[in-house]
């Protein structure tokens, strides 16, 4: 009964041929190019990773080598679906990932032009799929808080302003999926970095490391390779979960304080 429904609903759904011109290359030290392949019958209720799932399965059937992509819990939680979609990270549409964007966005016939993240702090490992651990050393370097172990305590035992803690929860949705390094025309992680930073730098918990987090983190993130900022705004605009600029504001006046007034030694 199960499977019928799903028959049923796979002959409901509205189908489509795509030309997609994918990037292809075999690591960070060969060129790449681009390289055509065709997506027949497509279900409009298809994921875009199932889409490509489906390229794969046609390609290793025929004995060729399957598209290399990133992807993880397909709930545009993780972050690792890192696509540029028709010269957007993460498609045409406004506040999802790549794993949440739906084939219905496309129609019959388009040619649909899929890239990696393209900055120097992101090396490719292989066709679509880059490294970026540069993120998780820039978190190694003060992306925490040190708390004495033990019995937890109380949610509130440390009053917060709900505004304030709104606005810290906001800041840590940010998942790390670097759409903000891809649309940057610098490839700057200021946006990165800086919710990372302020959602600490708003509570109580992340007032001990405070100086010493925003010097250690911008440090690294310079040292990685990364551009500045110029206030472009591509990077709010294609943010999937909408972390906001003035977090980079905030990030600035933290960075600024510790070299002026609170300098401290970074390990």
């Amino acid at each position: 009964m199960q499977a019928s429904g799903l028959l049923n609903l796979y002959i409901m759904s509205a189908h489509m041929n795509l030309t997609l011109k994918v990037w292809r290359q075999k690591n960070d030290k060969s060129k790449g190019q681009f390289v055509t392949v065709q997506a027949n019958d497509i279900a409009d209720d298809m994921s875009f990773l199932e889409m490509l799932d489906i390229v794969n399965d046609d390609l290793t059937r025929k004995g060729e080598d399957p598209i290399y992509f990133d992807h993880d819990c397909r709930e545009g939680i993780c972050g690792m679906c890192s696509l540029v979609i028709n010269g957007r990270p993460h498609g045409p549409k406004y506040g999802i990932t790549t794993c949440q964007l739906h084939m219905r966005s496309f129609h019959d016939g388009q040619t649909i032009v899929i890239e990696p993240w393209r900055a120097a702090a992101f090396p490719v490992l292989k066709d679509l799929a880059v490294d970026r651990t540069s993120f998780e050393r820039i978190q190694q370097a003060g992306g925490y808080t040190n708390v004495n172990t033990g019995g937890a305590q109380d949610a509130n035992n440390i009053l917060i302003p709900k505004r304030i803690a709104d606005e810290a929860f906001e800041a840590a949705t940010c998942i790390g999926c670097g759409a903000c390094v891809a649309a940057c025309k610098n490839a700057s992680a200021m946006l990165f970095v800086s919710a990372k930073i302020s959602q600490f730098a708003l509570l109580p918990q992340g007032q001990t490391e405070r100086y010493e987090r925003a010097q250690a983190m911008v440090d690294q993130m310079d040292a990685e390779g990364f551009g500045s900022c110029t206030n472009t705004g591509a990077c709010e605009a294609e943010c999937p979960k909408g972390i906001k600029l003035t977090n980079i504001a905030r990030m600035n006046r933290e960075y600024f304080t510790a070299k002026f007034f609170r300098e401290e030694d970074v390990h």
